[in-house]
């Protein structure tokens, strides 16, 4: 496996180094204090999984975030000093698959990681890997493409991860919980508001009217459920 971390610190380099060089022997590490050294590095070394400080010295962690979503769906964990609120929403809102508050915890590090590779893997969906058809819309997720109109849609790791879950359960309701649970992890169970909001993001992306929606319908109280447009 091969991570890209993406920190000033040479001693949190180090530690997190050492977390996967214990777990994952063999993991070559690549390293940059610099954000426009990173956004590089993903595309020359096309590692497995970046970890990225906020806090560098040459731009902001999330502009470093939202260049990497113009070109690749690599999963993504911040690792940062910034514990506010603000921060959090944004960065999962840019296509973060995690955020970690330092000073962090090795085991929850690894923890998480794993979680973030387990999740990036698009779950087995009905009808095997063949395009899927909703209307308009083409959903081939063998080749990570949707259209709408011949028009190809731009969707972030997590909005793949949460169309993906939908449409492997076509016609059931998910709660807010179960959506939480499979697409974000278990420490998201309470934040029921990210997934309204991933959801309208998705509905816009869609050109799913959320007035009337035809694909993604909301049932009041509980969650979502994907259905074939009339």
């Amino acid at each position: 496996m091969k991570v890209l971390i993406v920190e000033d610190s040479p001693e949190v380099v180090e530690a997190v180094k050492l977390c996967f060089e214990l777990r994952w022997p063999g993991s070559l590490v690549v390293s940059t204090g610099l954000g426009n050294k990173a956004v590089e590095l993903v595309e020359t070394e096309s590692p497995d999984i970046a970890i990225i400080d906020l806090g560098l010295p040459d731009m902001d962690g999330l502009d470093v975030l939202k260049e990497i979503r113009t070109f690749s769906d690599i999963p993504v964990l911040i690792l940062t000093v910034r514990d506010d609120e603000v921060s959090k929403v944004k960065g999962l809102e840019l296509g973060a698959d995690d955020y970690i508050v330092k000073p962090f915890i090795h085991m929850e590090l690894l923890a998480r990681v794993r979680a973030i590779l387990r999740r990036s893997h698009m779950p087995q969906l009905k009808g095997g890997e063949r395009p899927l058809a909703l209307g308009d819309l083409v959903i081939d997720f063998a080749g990570r493409e949707i259209t709408r109109g011949g028009e190809a849609i731009q969707l972030t790791p997590t909005e793949w991860r949460l169309l993906a879950e939908l449409v492997r359960n076509e016609g059931k309701v998910l709660t807010y919980e179960t959506l939480l649970r499979r697409v974000w992890g278990d420490n998201y169970i309470n934040a029921a508001e990210n997934v309204k909001k991933y959801v309208y993001r998705l509905r816009q992306k869609l050109g799913d009217n959320a007035l009337d929606p035809q694909i993604i319908i909301s049932v009041r109280g509980l969650g979502y459920k994907l259905v074939r447009p009339d």
